[in-house]
């Protein structure tokens, strides 16, 4: 008799983890799952059925979904379960507006001061960027778009304001993966180049103005995304539009 296929398949099994690292195994094949969405919001998770899929048994699963909500990824109810939380856009404004202050701020530090090696990675990492781009590999492509920031951020060694980013940036990828089309592809490495084209002509004003422009694109399109789709919102049906920072 053939066994019936797992509901999370998609989850990546460690070969042979290292003792006492179950638990850390465990919650980042989960944090993976719900950050590109192969768990979408408002999923339910089944304990028995990851326990089973990931051959662990219910003590790591039930830390790793402690971590996860925690993190504000995973809500936790008594007597009902578990599901994967749902986002909430007000908290992702919050962030990003964070992140268009801090950003800004270090490209404008960072021009004249960086060294020919940034401009090296910089140029590969476009490069990637539209080879990625062209086979229409969202996922890969996230991964690039996010290394694009953090190559500025490595070479100035700006540790704590990547730090402070870095804290929020999993509720901020699941947000931006739900916006992810050709489009957005095509849009991302415009707004890309024109930052890079700022720090190689060496315009602090070019530069910020183009990394607020593409902060501010992002949010516009994810604004308009949880408008339609409310019900992957926490905040959906009462997201507001005052005081909207951006764009």
């Amino acid at each position: 008799m053939r066994s019936q296929p797992s509901p999370y398949d998609f989850l990546e099994r460690s070969v042979a983890p290292a003792r006492g690292s179950v638990t850390q195994e465990v919650t980042a094949a989960l944090r993976h799952a719900i950050v590109t969405l192969a768990l979408p919001p408002g999923a339910t998770l089944d304990k028995g059925a990851i326990c089973e899929r990931l051959s662990v048994s219910r003590f790591p699963v039930s830390e790793a979904l402690a971590r996860l909500s925690a993190e504000g990824l995973v809500d936790i109810a008594p007597q009902r379960g578990s599901t994967v939380s749902l986002v909430r856009i007000a908290d992702v404004k919050e962030y990003m507006l964070i992140r268009k202050a801090l950003e800004s701020e270090a490209l404008r530090v960072l021009i004249g001061t960086h060294r020919p090696e940034l401009i090296d990675a910089l140029h590969e990492n476009m490069a990637r960027q539209r080879e990625v781009a062209g086979r229409d590999d969202a996922d890969t492509f996230h991964q690039i778009d996010v290394d694009f920031h953090d190559i500025i951020f490595r070479s100035m060694k700006f540790t704590k304001i990547k730090g402070i980013i870095d804290s929020a940036r999993a509720n901020l990828d699941r947000a931006r993966r739900l916006i992810i089309t050709p489009r957005r592809l095509a849009l991302t490495i415009a707004e890309h180049q024109a930052i890079l084209d700022g720090i190689l002509a060496a315009d602090a004003g070019q530069a910020t103005k183009a990394i607020r422009a593409h902060i501010d694109a992002v949010m516009v399109e994810l604004f308009a995304f949880a408008k339609q789709h409310p019900e992957l919102f926490a905040d959906g049906e009462s997201i507001e539009t005052d005081n909207f920072p951006f764009g």
